[in-house]
């Protein structure tokens, strides 16, 4: 079936017309990467961005258009009765969508969004409005009636648009500063005015948007009274110039980078008072050399919290500010001998008390402190990480968190628990038998009143992630597993299932439903690495015969995230290799996956180490099965999946016989400095660990065949980590393959170039590992 794949897919072009007219004809159930890049999209109608109105009665999402994949449109349905509807029409709202400004680019690149039309929108707190920036310019929805009003329509960008939290007011950044319009009048006024050159108000800087997952700048205070808005100053961030190439040509830009060891952005935080139109600088201590991570308000407006972290990241201050004078004082620190993670763990209660997420027993849980940072009690423990805070009910003492772990069954005649769970401090309590499932993701809840175990809410087998309401009485499910693609549905905070949203269901209608009999069995297993367990999931060709010898791709990411082997609907791509004949291999190495503090931190000051050598465990125990063809084995991945492959096709004990890298950063001196240092430190003070994941000394060593790719447009990993690996092979007369993407960033957007990746992909395995490579004839 490869062999026929190929020819239809690929090489149809090349074949006489009389060849091709004999030629079979395909299998209409075989999945074409033709199908995989057009539209409809195989995924079918999934609802992306979705959350419920403050009060839990209506619920907004985002859906691709049917006509076009890549734009997307508002919709709402009611959480009672009543069908979903289209609240913001792209199209019919803008119909000649025009050229992004290059910081919008770059904002879109950093938030990870390749769609146009509506792509983020956001609810004031009364559930009033909805906001919608769309191609530069903002509407606002109003939910009563449903009527669409354009806030401004002006040549400049207006970014990170928001409702204020009490509605009368919509603030966005226009021209590097902070714009509030009064919505009772359409009056704007300017907060900032010097906003110009390398001086931003009120915009994440690079680093924060690129790697801490902050992608504001600003914040307004629950009584509208207070703004907390920080100034960037990029003065001090080394230029680096860096190609755009496009199909038209090419300039230089000269991009402010912050690489690892240098100078990064001068960050300050102040508060705008509306009322007397004051401005005042926020005590962020007396070292300028920080990272502002995270901002939130209390409940009341009278305090202002701020997550601290030093430039090492070994160290993480929550900050108490009075928004009045600036004044600050630190209540809580946590510390790391490695780095200590960020997260959206904070959350303000009624009462001036707040949770917040610690890994203190060497597992990320939830604690509850009051107003001046004293410990109240943990809310979770175990043996096993809380992934995120989800929602809190105040009124109920229910706290809302996702996790992947299970309980096993109590020994027969226990009633309590038999197990000992660490708590912070060294104390332990007694809890039944709790283990990690890195592979299923549910919804829990735990007790904000007393310490107890926690209980499931969603159900077991499959993958889930949870958007719940403010407070904390229904949300929004999303569910998948081996056999269900993704569905969102509106659930009670009891897990009671209310309506659908987009059911997603996979019948005849489905676009996915044709190609469904050919979908591979997929198994999962572990591997044990110094005594951590690693988990892999397989997927097999259709019709596939255990007697018989198989070509492997191994699909690596391998870095910091939050792991790849799932029990979740396996996306169309994975199909287009297993219906060219290949058993599909997925390891999530040490490092890799929320999983404990010291199973992330073994890769600490020796990134492209202990991952490989996870690799190289999975690659033994691929040769160990009779059914896997050892001497054809591949490996492919994008960005630290390219680092991965390009790592592994150098190290004698994987023995690839090819490998597709993609985007991969080459040296980790040239990437930025927030994410390498957490992970490496500085080149000055680890140059062994920064020399050892240097992929040029190692080309020699190269085991078989590489195919190198690159968007020629990159801004996050530079091109300039490829060049010099292509400079590197032809200095050695060492013989390559080059795809390079011009116009493209951090990825390969689109379906018309998608598709060409991917008929790329195809043929460069096929003639490696496949029915035309070497060791195939023999």
């Amino acid at each position: 079936m490869r062999n026929k794949l190929l020819a239809s897919t690929l090489f149809l072009a090349a074949l006489s017309p009389f060849t091709a007219a004999m030629a079979q004809a395909p299998d209409p159930a075989v999945l074409t990467p033709e199908r995989v890049f057009a539209n409809p999209s195989l995924a079918g109608p999934v609802a992306r961005g979705v959350s419920l109105s403050p009060d839990g009665e209506l619920v907004a999402f985002l859906r691709s258009r049917e006509d076009d994949v890549d734009v997307l449109d508002l919709w709402a349905a009611p959480t009672g009765e009543g069908e979903p509807f289209k609240l913001i029409d792209a199209r019919a709202l803008v119909p000649d969508a025009g050229e992004l400004s290059e910081a919008e680019k770059a904002r879109r690149e950093r938030m990870r969004i390749s769609q146009r039309g509506v792509v983020e929108y956001s609810w004031d707190q009364q559930g009033r409005y909805i906001l919608a920036p769309l191609e530069g310019d903002i509407f606002l929805a109003e939910r009563e009636g449903g009527a669409v009003r354009r806030l401004t329509e002006t040549e400049a960008d207006e970014i990170d648009a928001k409702v204020s939290p009490r509605g009368n007011f919509v603030s966005f950044v226009r021209d590097q500063d902070l714009v509030v319009l009064a919505l009772d009048g359409d009056r704007e006024t300017a907060i900032t005015t010097d906003g110009e050159g390398l001086v931003s108000w009120a915009t994440a800087e690079f680093i924060a948007q690129e790697e801490m997952d902050r992608d504001t700048g600003y914040w307004w205070s629950p009584d509208e009274r207070y703004i907390a808005l920080q100034r960037t100053d990029e003065s001090t961030v080394d230029v680096i110039p860096r190609l755009d190439i496009t199909g038209g040509g090419a300039r230089v830009i000269e991009q402010r980078y912050p690489r690892a060891g240098r100078p990064n952005a001068v960050v300050e935080l102040y508060v705008h008072d509306r009322e007397t139109g004051q401005r005042t600088k926020v005590d962020l201590g007396a070292d300028a050399d920080i990272y502002l991570a995270r901002v939130d308000w209390s409940v009341d407006g009278r305090t202002l919290y701020v997550q601290r972290q030093s430039r090492d990241q070994k160290t993480l201050d929550l900050l108490s500010v009075d928004p009045a004078t600036g004044a600050s004082r630190v209540i809580l620190t946590r510390t790391s001998d490695a780095w200590v993670p960020l997260n959206h763990d904070f959350r303000a209660l009624d009462d001036g008390r707040f949770i917040w997420s610690s890994e203190e027993t060497g597992w990320k849980h939830l604690y509850l402190y009051e107003r001046d940072g004293t410990l109240v009690r943990p809310i979770t423990y175990g043996p096993w990480p809380v992934k995120s805070l989800n929602g809190v009910n105040q009124q109920t003492g229910e706290v809302f968190f996702t996790a992947s772990f299970g309980y096993a069954e109590r020994p027969e005649g226990v009633t309590g628990g038999h197990s000992a769970c660490p708590l912070p401090g060294g104390q332990v309590t007694m809890c039944d038998v709790q283990g990690e499932r890195p592979t299923i993701q549910r919804l829990w809840r735990a007790s904000l009143n007393e310490l107890r175990q926690a209980t499931p809410v969603t159900s077991d087998g499959g993958w889930w992630s949870a958007s719940m309401n403010k407070t904390g009485t229904a949300f929004v499910g999303n569910y998948t597993d081996l056999d269900t693609p993704m569905q969102s549905g509106l659930y009670r905070a009891d897990g009671t299932f209310v309506r659908w949203i987009e059911e997603n269901r996979l019948d005849a209608d489905h676009p996915i439903h044709p190609y469904v009999s050919r979908r591979g069995e997929v198994t999962f297993g572990t591997l044990d690495s110094h005594g951590e367990m690693l988990v892999w999931q397989m997927t097999t060709p259709p019709g596939f015969d255990p007697s018989k010898q198989y070509p492997v791709v191994m699909q690596v990411y391998g870095g910091p995230s939050g792991g790849g082997v799932r029990r979740a609907w396996q996306g169309a791509t994975n199909q287009l290799l297993t219906e060219a004949g290949y058993i599909v291999f997925r390891l999530d190495n040490r490092g890799e996956g929320d999983r404990s503090a010291a199973f992330k931190q073994a890769l600490y000051l020796k990134m492209g180490q202990p991952e490989i050598e996870d690799q190289v465990l999975a690659a033994n125990y691929l040769r160990s099965l009779p059914y896997v063809a050892d001497d054809r084995i591949a490996m492919m991945g994008w960005s630290y999946g390219g680092f991965m492959s390009l790592m592994a096709l150098t190290e004698p004990d994987m023995g690839l016989t090819a490998a597709i890298a993609g985007a991969p950063p080459t040296e980790w001196s040239l990437y930025d400095t927030h994410y390498t240092e957490r992970f490496m430190s500085t080149p000055e003070l680890n140059p062994e660990g920064y020399a050892a994941s240097d992929a040029i000394p190692r080309l020699p060593n190269l085991t078989g065949r590489l195919l190198l790719m690159h968007g020629m447009a990159d801004d996050n990993v530079i091109l300039e980590n490829s060049t010099r690996v292509i400079d590197a092979l032809q200095a050695s007369s060492i013989p390559f393959e080059l795809m390079l993407y011009p116009g493209q960033r951090h990825g390969v957007r689109g379906n018309e170039r998608q598709l060409q990746q991917w008929r790329t992909y195809l043929d460069f395995l096929d003639r490696t590992i496949g029915s035309r490579a070497p060791a195939a004839q023999d």
